[in-house]
């Protein structure tokens, strides 16, 4: 009966709440509609609907793939403080981000479904009916360890959330080590993604050995720049409560990942420029423009500003410590490691292609369409997990044993 009890109040929790949450809704399910709407129509006619083409064959939904894998394992940024140093203020938090990196895995997940020119095909990697081809594949590593990641983050905080409706402690021995699991796992999801871009031996953009690192660092960086700024608008909306202090020691481990992040990619930018190889070409695009082509020359010198301004902000303890210039610096966080790591990183590794020509790839308004549907997907997921998840953090949502007045609980 109590199982039962749960379930209903959970539809009861996401069905009902206040005005602005079914606009949210509503707005996410449009946003959702549309994107829908334009990949069927690009199942339809295929991916030349898109602005990809043989001489760039990856765009803006692997840009967002790879971008979202960064802010998945971005999590481990909260649970080694939390958990490893016993970091109280962060603990507050860490189960509403593993529950953010669920949704960023799941988005992940969706943009590499919408770049498969046959999904239907997708069976061939399952085990027994087709051949995943295992340990020999990359892509057959990538799909265990974002499924694998994906699982983690939804077993661990859904067995504390249990045990907190039932407020009853979690045993140790089962989740301390699912816990501790997860912070080599996160290292792994980017490493692996990276080495999809490192190996490929014939595109000297990628075939770096400071590629992983770099995924790292920037990951260290954008997720939790996210979470600074989400978190913030959860605590106004929901009343949940917890610290700033919690907020201030995640930029300042963010900023350490940013430092890193900036100067690997100055070692590289000084590798590539002094050695003055033909295998310069890619990035001279991407600063300076190559043969008369420089469509993303503006987009990298803004996100080396973004970056750069981020990194100052969070470096002196007065701006670090203050909420307005806190905000500040997590948004150009949040979207210079984009540009980044996005279009600022797939696109320029085709450039140029093996005959020397040059394609010029831009996102058309159908992948822009499919990518904010993506997005929505993953917002609204997230808007439910926490949904659910902040009452039973602030105690309102409980075992009936423990709560005498929990038929009248308003969702908020």
């Amino acid at each position: 009966m109590e199982a039962w009890r749960f379930y209903k109040k959970t539809l009861v929790l996401v069905a009902k709440g206040r005005p602005i949450y079914y606009c949210w809704c509503a707005l996410l399910l449009f946003i959702m509609a549309v994107g829908l709407w334009f990949y069927m129509k690009q199942m339809e006619t295929g991916l030349i609907v898109t602005s990809m083409r043989d001489q760039v064959s990856w765009g803006l939904y692997i840009a967002n793939f790879t971008y979202l894998v960064g802010v998945a394992a971005a999590a481990v940024l909260l649970v080694i403080p939390a958990y490893v140093y016993h970091f109280d203020p962060i603990k507050e938090i860490v189960v509403l981000g593993e529950l953010f990196a669920a949704s960023s895995i799941v988005m992940a997940l969706l943009f590499v479904t919408v770049d498969l020119g046959r999904p239907d095909r997708f069976w061939h990697l399952i085990p027994g009916v087709g051949k995943l081809a295992f340990p020999d594949s990359l892509l057959a590593w990538d799909v265990i360890v974002l499924n694998g990641y994906l699982v983690l983050n939804v077993i661990v905080p859904v067995y504390i959330l249990v045990n907190s409706y039932y407020e009853k402690e979690p045993v140790k021995s089962f989740v301390i080590p699912l816990i501790l699991l997860s912070i080599p796992w996160a290292v792994g999801i980017h490493t692996v993604t990276a080495f999809l871009y490192n190996g490929l031996a014939a595109r000297p953009f990628w075939n770096a050995s400071i590629l992983a690192p770099r995924f790292l660092a920037s990951a260290f960086c954008s997720g939790p720049a996210m979470i600074i700024i989400i978190f913030q608008v959860i605590r106004k909306v929901s009343q949940i409560k917890f610290s700033n202090e919690a907020l201030f020691k995640i930029a300042e481990l963010i900023d350490y990942a940013l430092f890193i992040n900036l100067f690997l990619l100055g070692a590289e930018v000084f590798k590539e420029y002094y050695s003055n190889t033909i295998h310069l070409a890619p990035l001279e695009y991407l600063y300076e423009g190559l043969r008369g082509h420089h469509v993303l020359v503006p987009w990298m010198w803004l996100s080396l500003t973004f970056n750069v301004t981020a990194f100052l902000l969070f470096l002196i303890p007065r701006t670090r410590r203050s909420l307005p210039t806190l905000n500040i610096g997590a948004f150009l966080i949040i979207v210079g490691v984009w540009i980044e790591k996005g279009p600022g990183f797939v696109a320029p590794g085709f450039i140029p292609d093996p005959l020397g020509e040059i394609y010029e790839y831009f996102p058309n308004f159908t992948e822009l369409a499919i990518s904010l549907g993506v997005w929505a997907t993953g917002l609204l997921v997230f808007t439910l997990f926490m949904k659910v998840a902040i009452p039973i953090v602030r105690g309102d949502f409980v075992h009936s044993k423990y709560a005498k007045i929990a038929s009248k609980i308003e969702p908020k």
